[in-house]
Formats: structure tokens, sequence, C-alpha cells
């Protein structure tokens, strides 16, 4: 990938700096989706020709890898890769950022508490749990 300039900002934001590559990870993060049909159906209704662009981005800048799900042959699995797992605290700041300013916001109150006081536990937790759904391949 031909970078425009190596300030750290540009590279974030070469990787994953549009709202569709975030809304994916998003949603591999903290929704469970694992499946094409299954970003499809988020409320920020994507176009297939995005969705199938976006993924491939995020496949080749390493954020995300993919395989043939372990269960229906005939579906590609999208799992977050360490790279993508290391967005945590950078999406948690989202989180945080989009619930203090949107004030019709549907992210958990409880949620946002846990975000903010007990910031370390949630990212270790978080972790564990994303490695362990996401890197093991037993959970296939």
């Amino acid at each position: 990938m031909k970078m425009k300039s190596h300030c750290p900002i540009n590279y974030s934001l070469e990787h994953f700096g549009d709202r569709w590559s975030l809304l994916i990870i998003r949603d591999l993060m903290f929704n469970g989706k694992r499946h094409y049909n299954e970003f499809l159906e988020s409320g920020e209704k994507i176009s297939t020709s995005v969705l199938g662009d976006r993924l491939k981005h995020l496949e080749e800048t390493g954020i995300i890898s993919k395989e043939i799900d372990s269960v229906k042959k005939s579906r590609i699995r999208y799992s977050l890769t360490e790279k993508g797992i290391s967005m945590l605290p950078i999406m948690l700041d989202m989180v945080m950022w989009g619930g203090l300013y949107d004030s019709e916001s549907d992210v958990n109150n409880v949620f946002l508490t846990q975000v903010n006081n007990e910031r370390e536990l949630l990212i270790k937790s978080t972790r564990e749990r994303l490695e362990k759904e996401h890197l093991e391949k037993s959970n296939l």
C-alpha cells in the first residue's frame, strides 16, 4: 500500500479512516457479526459494492482476515486480526465521544460508565474475548 505521507494520523486514516471500515470493525468487535450478510443487515445500510470493497481493503491492510466458515462451507467468515483487535482503545474512545455528544445515542449508559470508570478492566476483558473468538482457530 503506497502511503500519501508517513504521518501517524495519515497512516491510521489510510488503514481504517472511512465510515464504512469503522462500522465493519465495530460490528466485528462489539456486535458479533462475522459474515457478509450480517454486515449488510446493519442499520447504516451499506451497499453491497461498498461492503465488498471495504472488506477487501481491511483484509489487505491486515485488520481482518477471512476463511471458509466451518459450519457452512459456502460462506466466508471474517475475523479481526491482532492488528484489528489492537484498535479496541480507539473504538472505545469513539464510543465515549459519540455517547457524550450525541443526545440521541443508543449506547447503553452502563457501558459508557464502564468505559469511563473501568477502562483498563474493560479493555483487558474485551481483548481476551476478542482474541478467543477471532484468533483461536478452535472456535471455527
